[in-house]
């Protein structure tokens, strides 16, 4: 089996790392895309390993009942899957985040929770367990309540997403916004750069919608925007989409249902 010493060459010998741009490294889609997943899952088996070893290391030492442990990472990343191989898109693949917590003092071995939580969330969680007042300008809520099982009446299971970097220098990717709840998601391409630092003209296209039925298509495949069968949907989609820019003081560029 391949191991991670001959996918990443660590330094040696002290070797300064380089901060300039390495040249003559070019290859070819069609070399590096069949070695993408495989070195994927190996990198993921030894996170997993090394991860594995903190809590351990904590039931070891007796500071388990003590100890909050969480693991979490940034967004996906696309292996080809919408013909993409990077992340920044609010496609399911990308779209995801992983979220795994230990604290054997309040929650339960084995427990899921299948409410939508965002990651601006996290820091008032973070505050909360530790026992800490979360400041006022905090966007996210904290879920400590969904992690024993109670969920609060007025928990939001929607979850907001943007990519303002329109046709940055080294990905290109569209700018766009959506909302995701448990059934669908409402994505609007805008696709422009609105003079951001890190954006860049170009790219222009026609702006568009996309609406897909997570739970009839998983894999996002047909986007179902202009489908009759859904005209409710897109309404229903279309406002709390912007009920929660307006709850998080955003600025929509599509035409506004709720105006």
């Amino acid at each position: 089996m391949e191991t991670l010493g001959q996918i990443c060459t660590p330094l040696r010998g002290g070797a300064a790392i380089s901060t300039g741009w390495r040249t003559g490294c070019d290859r070819t889609i069609a070399v590096e895309f069949p070695l993408a997943a495989p070195r994927h899952w190996l990198r993921m088996h030894s996170i997993d390993e090394n991860v594995g070893r903190m809590p351990d290391w904590l039931d070891e030492q007796g500071l388990a009942e003590n100890t909050i442990v969480v693991y979490t990472s940034d967004q996906g990343f696309f292996l080809g899957e919408h013909g993409w191989c990077d992340k920044r898109f609010m496609y399911e693949e990308s779209f995801q985040m992983p979220f795994l917590i230990r604290h054997p003092k309040e929650i339960q071995p084995g427990f899921m929770c299948d409410d939508i939580i965002c990651n601006v969330d996290f820091a008032p969680t973070f505050c909360d367990l530790a026992g800490l007042q979360v400041p006022s300008y905090m966007q996210g809520v904290s879920f400590r309540e969904l992690l024993n099982g109670r969920r609060p009446g007025d928990w939001q299971q929607v979850a907001f997403h943007r990519y303002w970097m329109h046709n940055d220098a080294v990905h290109h990717a569209c700018a766009h916004y959506g909302v995701r709840d448990h059934w669908y998601k409402l994505i609007y391409w805008y696709n422009e750069d609105l003079g951001i630092e890190g954006s860049r003209p170009g790219r222009k296209s026609e702006k568009e919608w996309e609406l897909f039925d997570c739970e009839e298509d998983p894999l996002e495949l047909l986007n179902v925007y202009n489908d009759l069968r859904y005209k409710e949907t897109v309404k229903q989609m279309t406002l709390l989409l912007e009920k929660k820019m307006e709850q998080i003081g955003d600025i929509p560029l599509h035409p506004r249902l709720g105006a």
